[in-house]
């Protein structure tokens, strides 16, 4: 028989509720306490619900014309503006004819392009055994435009070969010519006579003429007989472009 004495329970007493006895209603509501502090103890550890997101002012599309966006950046790309078109030998710039070609800068409208410009050659004005022929330039355009430094010039046989090397430069110092529309510049081409310097000659069938700073050329007939090719005192020179069409 144990020893322990065995505990008795005490009797209900009127008017009080028993500490073993719990009402329906009561077990109802604190299963669903229960429940709802779970669910609430359960989102805590899972972090707390995501809010709704919002809707800011704003556009996150391209701006109107754009068909990309940079991340940092927006771009707009809208249609290319289209520039003039530019015909060959017109050039890009305008101004006001002067009455006559000078030096310098002022008035100008930009180089003189090949297909503007006409050249011819000169009369021969002889002096102390030289031959010098003016070769001209003349603004056949319709705009005023500018010519700088030296003329490239060489002598070509009825095969097309050149003829003699490519003339020097004369010593000199370069200005900028402007040509209104019908207004030349001149070059000398300087040689010695070959009767009295007795270099080797040839007879040209043509003088190709190259405009300064362009690569395209001009053909004129060359109709002044034999020019030095080689030999003694064989050099042609050129000079610097200057107003007008002769010394």
């Amino acid at each position: 028989m144990s020893t322990f004495p065995r505990a008795v329970a005490a009797p209900d007493r009127p008017g009080t509720v028993s500490a073993h006895r719990v009402s329906p209603t009561a077990r109802r509501t604190a299963l669903l306490a229960g429940a709802a502090l779970l669910s609430l103890l359960t989102a805590c550890a899972n972090g707390s619900p995501q809010s709704p997101p919002k809707t800011l002012p704003g556009t996150a599309g391209p701006a109107s014309g754009d068909t990309s966006t940079k991340a940092g950046s927006t771009t707009t790309a809208g249609p290319a503006a289209s520039s003039p078109s530019k015909k060959p030998g017109t050039g890009t710039g305008s101004g006001s004819a002067s009455a006559t070609a000078t030096s310098g800068s002022a008035g100008g409208s930009g180089r003189c392009h090949t297909s503007e410009l006409r050249a011819s050659v000169g009369r021969n004005d002889p002096g102390a055994g030289q031959e010098n022929f003016p070769i001209v330039l003349t603004n056949k355009s319709g705009r005023t435009c500018t010519v700088r430094g030296y003329p490239g010039a060489a002598f070509v046989g009825a095969s097309g070969k050149q003829l003699g090397p490519d003339p020097q430069r004369s010593p000199g110092t370069p200005t900028t010519v402007v040509l209104a529309p019908g207004r030349s510049a001149w070059s000398g081409l300087t040689f010695s006579n070959p009767e009295i310097s007795g270099a080797d000659t040839a007879t040209p069938a043509s003088l190709t003429v190259t405009p300064p700073d362009e690569l395209d050329s001009l053909t004129v007939a060359w109709t002044r007989g034999e020019v030095p090719v080689s030999g003694t005192a064989s050099s042609v020179r050129l000079t610097a472009l200057s107003p007008g069409t002769a010394p």
